[in-house]
């Protein structure tokens, strides 16, 4: 596979945060059809890089590539380092059980911040409509959408925050769980 063919279509997602349409891809990849395209996605897919969901949408597997894993870093006090890892990790693979149900919301406000989840912090979130006491849920409750832990106590259910200045969250008619959050992803500058 041409790699010049993945980079592009790599640097066209990073830029856009989307997969381009096929369109796109005949001016981005300099081809005359969407034939030539489809052979080039065939070929990704093929390869792994690429994927596609069920409603046959494009899905980018391994197109950001994999992160080496060099080890154990001390964050007590300071160690020393006796070997170096040369694994790598699919930072996808790592955070995403099932694509075609997982999603990503950013974070606005800060009452899961005991669980280390700040405002603007991106959230992974799988979908599904059930809960574990303890699971930290994306819910719709009265009418609201709220990220909190989902808490069962002796069959009373309730939202929890994860900051002491917010109070427990107790459904008056509406209780419905969208997803359960796999993961946090925070940028520092």
């Amino acid at each position: 596979m041409n790699n010049d063919h993945k980079d592009k279509i790599a640097s066209f997602y990073k830029k856009h945060k989307r997969m381009p349409v096929y369109t796109e891809m005949m001016s981005l990849l300099g081809f005359r059809s969407k034939n030539a395209v489809a052979k080039v996605i065939n070929k990704l897919i093929d390869e792994g890089v690429l994927e596609k969901d069920s409603s046959g949408h494009l899905l980018p597997n391994m197109l950001v590539g994999d992160i080496p894993v060099l080890g154990l870093v001390e964050a007590g006090f300071p160690s020393d380092v006796n070997e170096i890892s040369s694994d790598t990790l699919n930072i996808a693979d790592y955070l995403i059980h099932d694509k075609e149900c997982t999603y990503l919301l950013q974070v606005k406000g800060d009452s899961m911040i005991e669980a280390g989840i700040h405002d603007g912090d991106m959230v992974v979130a799988e979908k599904k409509n059930q809960a574990k006491d303890g699971d930290i849920v994306i819910a719709l409750v009265d009418g609201g959408w709220t990220m909190k832990y989902y808490k069962n106590s002796k069959g009373k259910i309730y939202l929890k925050p994860a900051n002491k200045d917010f109070k427990d969250i107790y459904p008056e008619s509406q209780l419905e769980i969208a997803a359960i959050v796999k993961g946090v992803i925070r940028k520092y500058r």
